[in-house]
């Protein structure tokens, strides 16, 4: 179910109080924090009273302590409350889910189920997905970022479909990059994590290491420090650390989109890739993977989608647009009238408003 511009005009009484749990730190430079910041931005807006509850930063693998502290809170909040959860969280309280659900209106804010995220283990992956289930289950709403998620837990976590709704992720307009790098420079914003497919595009880039190019990852390392230590490895290795810089955490990331030629980001799953419609409001063109919410974010008249994991693929059409400037310059223009067309951030807000008023009785 999905709602959309129809609700942009429609405000909330003031005072209506809607509490919002996050786990760790809020100003995290991710796409999903991101999310919840606009939103809440927005709620605030529409005139509504968002009080936040911070959960441990230990999330998505909390010790007993950080459920304990979350169950705390939510225990805290007054009968009838109106909860939105970030899925970071949620995901994994399972029982703190079971032990509400009838107490609060529980709104789940899943961006990408946690199952998914790359390097898991059979297990791990069916812990996560059972405990997801629960979680979402005893839910009121889900609201997810793309209709493809939105299938997804349908059919993999079997979520009524009526009370699961889209609310996709607003984009900024931007002023168009120049794309007049020489040599051209390539750009992937992601945190270092398995999901985000770095190897992948650092053994493409050692194959067209003759071509002219530089690549710049911004992204933190935090989330998987040794995993970034093995890309860091991997880079250096290959002969690649005069070539690719990484950045790490750039809190104002204007200026490296509009320094970019290329937009490059190979993830092995997207629940949206906010960083994609990002890259489009600055009109570059994009190579990508085809897989998950992705092709519904970049067309493609506006970027090469290759299969994920596919460092043969990956390489050919990063030298495809290096060495074809025309085909470059087709992209480039079909990336800034697809900016044209974004969601913007108050659409965000009115539908996620609706839900909320709609389940408030």
């Amino acid at each position: 179910m999905a709602f959309y511009s129809s609700f942009a005009n429609m405000r909330t009484q003031p005072s209506k109080i809607v509490y919002f749990a996050i786990p760790g730190d809020i100003n995290s430079c991710t796409g999903g924090y991101a999310y919840d910041r606009r939103l809440i931005t927005g709620l605030r807006e529409f005139g509504f009273d968002v009080r936040l509850l911070q959960l441990s930063a230990q999330f998505p693998t909390p010790d007993d302590a950080a459920l304990a502290e979350a169950d705390a809170q939510i225990s805290a909040l007054p009968d009838g409350a109106s909860l939105i959860i970030d899925g970071l969280a949620w995901g994994v309280m399972n029982e703190i889910a079971n032990k509400h659900k009838y107490r609060l209106r529980l709104i789940a804010l899943c961006h990408h189920p946690l199952m998914l995220e790359t390097g898991l283990s059979p297990a791990q992956q069916q812990s996560l997905q059972h405990s997801e289930h629960i979680a979402l289950q005893a839910c009121t709403a889900v609201i997810v970022t793309s209709e493809q998620t939105r299938r997804l837990l349908i059919e993999q976590f079997s979520i009524d479909a009526l009370k699961i709704y889209v609310a996709l992720p607003g984009t900024d307009q931007q002023e168009f990059a120049p794309c007049i790098g020489n040599p051209p420079q390539l750009l992937t914003l992601a945190t270092l994590t398995r999901r985000k497919g770095h190897d992948v595009l650092v053994e493409a880039l050692a194959k067209i290491a003759h071509l002219p190019w530089h690549a710049r990852f911004v992204g933190g390392n935090h989330f998987d420090p040794q995993w970034a230590k093995m890309l860091y490895d991997k880079i250096a290795a290959l002969g690649l650390s005069e070539r690719i810089v990484c950045t790490g955490t750039v809190v104002d990331v204007r200026n490296e989109f509009l320094r970019a030629d290329v937009f490059v980001l190979p993830s092995h799953f997207e629940g949206y890739g906010m960083a994609f419609a990002e890259a489009l409001a600055y009109g570059l063109p994009i190579v990508a993977t085809n897989t998950s919410a992705i092709p519904s974010v970049v067309p493609s008249s506006a970027g090469i989608l290759v299969a994920p994991n596919d460092a043969n693929a990956l390489t050919n059409a990063l030298a495809d647009l290096l060495i074809n400037t025309t085909k470059r310059s087709t992209l480039q223009q079909g990336a800034r009238t697809t900016a044209l067309t974004l969601p913007q951030w108050d659409d965000t807000a009115s539908v996620v408003a609706q839900i909320i008023n709609q389940h408030d009785v």
